[in-house]
């Protein structure tokens, strides 16, 4: 656990002292509030919610996020201090779950700064507050699952950019499953219970149920076990470049 904490506060502090975190904490901020206002037309709806907020996580966070974590181990390897990291006395877990962490907390200080918009809805009427926070923790877990794609990428190549382009691209694709015209593409083909299946592996799917404020442990289960399984990856990688 030390070694963890110190992985974390290493990472965390990197974050901190550049301008990554706040840069990609000022355009969320504004691009979800262009969304929700503009293309949302939240005031138009007249509607107490935050459901056209909620609704462009998904696809906000399968670009910003991938930017928060294409430097996890690409830059590391970039600058030379991989050979460094790769010596410490610490579990590779811990080196992995400290990374992935410290971008965890970016995440979740950017929706902790959207807190405000909850705040003006209650104002303006009387919203469905517990729907509001299974949107957040949904939010929250769903976050961790794009990051975990892109600690994968990152730990499998020394560029930045490579790390970005492959971890949207993971990402879209793991979105985009739960879009109608996939489902009806699919079911011609393979038939519709094929295609039901298919649109279960979305992470659209499974998020859409949160923002009308249905907890379904299937769908935390899902996002958990998605940013399980490509912290798996990651560990896998970093672990071989360790051993070699």
């Amino acid at each position: 656990m030390r070694s963890f904490l110190a992985i974390y506060r290493r990472e965390l502090l990197s974050y901190v002292t550049t301008p990554t975190a706040y840069v990609f904490v000022a355009v969320f901020l504004f691009a979800i509030g262009l969304f929700t206002f503009q293309i949302g037309g939240f005031f138009e709806q007249r509607r107490a919610d935050l459901q056209g907020f909620f609704a462009f996580h998904p696809w906000l966070f399968m670009v910003f996020l991938p930017a928060v974590s294409m430097r996890l181990w690409a830059e590391e390897t970039r600058s030379g201090a991989i050979e460094l990291l790769m010596t410490l006395p610490s579990p590779t877990w811990a080196l992995v779950a400290g990374k992935f962490c410290a971008a965890w907390t970016v995440a979740a200080a950017a929706l902790l700064f959207t807190i405000p918009l909850w705040v003006t809805v209650n104002l303006l009427g009387a919203p469905d507050n517990a729907a509001i926070v299974t949107g957040y923790l949904a939010s929250f877990l769903m976050a961790g699952a794009y990051l975990a794609i892109g600690s994968a990428m990152s730990a499998l190549t020394d560029s930045q950019v490579v790390a970005f382009v492959l971890a949207v691209l993971i990402a879209f694709m793991l979105t985009a499953l739960g879009l109608p015209m996939v489902s009806d593409f699919v079911a011609p083909l393979l038939g519709g219970g094929v295609a039901d299946a298919v649109s279960r592996f979305s992470i659209l799917n499974h998020f859409e149920a949160a923002q009308r404020g249905i907890v379904e442990l299937r769908s935390v289960w899902y996002f958990l076990s998605l940013s399980a399984m490509f912290l798996g990856f990651t560990w896998l990688a970093v672990d071989a470049r360790r051993g070699g």
